[in-house]
């Protein structure tokens, strides 16, 4: 049985473009895998632990090859708990709309949290080395305007750059990028049509 991690960032619920198109890829992967395990972290309903001085301790003396010590020690029990969650998975599906060009903050906090040394990358003599490789991740997102390849506008999307070297910085390569756009600068007619045609390419890469 497939394992499947879904990350939301959107705080909109049913009334999210995102999930709309996201909900459809997971009915498709089950359609295609048949009985999959779904775990779904809502980073708007989850309280995300605080990188604060003690957690910010604790990865200081991972980086430097040390195992955690002291009051680092039960501090990352919640972080190590996330990052578990995330390798348990066989496919994540991140689902993420655009805010001010990037991805909005809850899913930056929760990356902060899980890309930690030791767990999803290592340092070595020849540079770091991705631990998480082996998964298949769909990264859906919709976004006001259209920053597709090829337009005035794409140099600005912050979301596929950043997701493509946070992702392939912990090995996984197996990155299926799916955007909505663009959805505020259309019709009602006109976003419906964009979210089938997102819901469509979707299904295509399952």
């Amino acid at each position: 049985m497939k394992k499947v991690l879904h990350i939301v960032g959107s705080p909109r619920g049913a009334q999210s473009r995102t999930l709309r198109i996201a909900d459809a890829l997971i009915e498709k992967i089950k359609k295609v895998h048949g009985e999959i395990a779904l775990d779904t972290l809502d980073l708007f309903a989850e309280k995300l632990p605080e990188m604060n001085i003690t957690r910010v301790k604790g990865k200081y003396m991972l980086m430097s090859g040390q195992e955690l010590s002291g009051d680092a020690v039960a501090a990352w029990e919640e972080i190590k708990a996330h990052i578990a969650r995330f390798l348990a998975a066989d496919i994540i599906i991140i689902s993420t709309p655009m805010w001010n060009f990037g991805v909005p903050y809850k899913l930056k906090h929760y990356i902060d949290i899980v890309w930690q040394p030791g767990f999803m990358f290592k340092y070595t003599e020849n540079g770091p080395v991705g631990l998480a490789g082996g998964r298949k991740v769909y990264v859906v997102s919709t976004r006001g305007g259209d920053y597709s390849a090829g337009t005035p506008a794409e140099a600005y999307d912050q979301i596929i750059p950043y997701l493509k070297t946070v992702l392939g910085w912990a090995g996984i390569t197996d990155l299926n990028f799916i955007s909505g756009q663009p959805m505020d600068a259309n019709s009602e007619e006109g976003r419906e049509a964009k979210i089938k045609e997102a819901i469509g390419a979707a299904e295509k890469l399952v």
